[in-house]
């Protein structure tokens, strides 16, 4: 086994470990744990493609040295050591219909990594996709949804959550976001980097939406004014 797929096996097993004690909560869990007891992680499954980088990268490596929680320790540590094995893609909207716009913060800075799935850098799974999420400062996640039942683990310090109809919340690192499929939900991230263990547990080759809402563009514009102002401050 090269060390690249002990690394990335690591992180993989990593997140099995986070997982196991909280199988009961959110539904989602159980059925993410029989995704990965369902996949075919032998050496020969391995799918040994080429790294790639992205321009995000101090933006990712001050995201995942900003995971504090104990309980996410096992994880993050396997994420730095993995970090640079992985293919990191920004979202090119090959999800969402022709027109779909998620938002100036989401195109400015978004970035994930496929560890299982159908065109993951680690293994093959046909219905199953499960990586690493990050959002940059300030971005609204615009409200969306899709058929594929989705969980995220919350990696960072905090993060804002619309579920539904429902108002915005914020949620701690180390907590589970459970989307129920075609449920709309919305990702608000504040002053540091958002990132994430996300899975989506099957349908996953059909198509997202966009879920109109009329306060996007306040929130939108409150966002880009931290923004412009931590810049400054930056400057300053």
């Amino acid at each position: 086994m090269s060390g690249k797929q002990r690394r990335i096996r690591a992180l993989i097993e990593a997140i099995h470990r986070f997982m196991e004690p909280r199988r009961d909560t959110p539904p989602g869990v159980d059925l993410l744990l029989r995704r990965l007891a369902e996949t075919d992680m032998h050496e020969g499954g391995f799918l040994d493609m080429p790294p790639q980088g992205s321009r995000h990268d101090a933006i990712l490596t001050d995201a995942i040295a900003q995971i504090e929680a104990s309980d996410l320790r096992d994880i993050a540590d396997c994420l730095a050591a993995a970090k640079e094995d992985l293919i990191w893609c920004e979202d090119d909207n090959r999800y969402y219909p022709p027109g779909a716009d998620l938002g100036e913060g989401y195109r400015r800075c978004n970035l994930h990594s496929l560890l299982i799935g159908p065109d993951a850098c680690g293994w093959h799974h046909p219905d199953f996709r499960l990586g690493v999420f990050m959002l940059g400062p300030h971005t609204l996640y615009r409200d969306h949804n899709h058929d594929a039942p989705e969980l995220y683990l919350n990696l960072s310090r905090t993060s804002g959550w619309r579920l539904g109809s429902g108002g915005w919340r914020d949620y701690p690192a180390g907590s589970l976001i459970w989307n129920a499929a075609g449920e709309a939900h919305a990702t608000r991230v504040h002053d540091h980097p958002f990132l994430s263990i996300f899975a989506w547990l099957e349908n996953v080759n059909a198509p997202c939406a966009v879920i109109p809402r009329d306060d996007w563009d306040g929130i939108e514009r409150d966002l880009s004014e931290r923004h412009h102002g931590g810049f400054q401050n930056a400057i300053d």
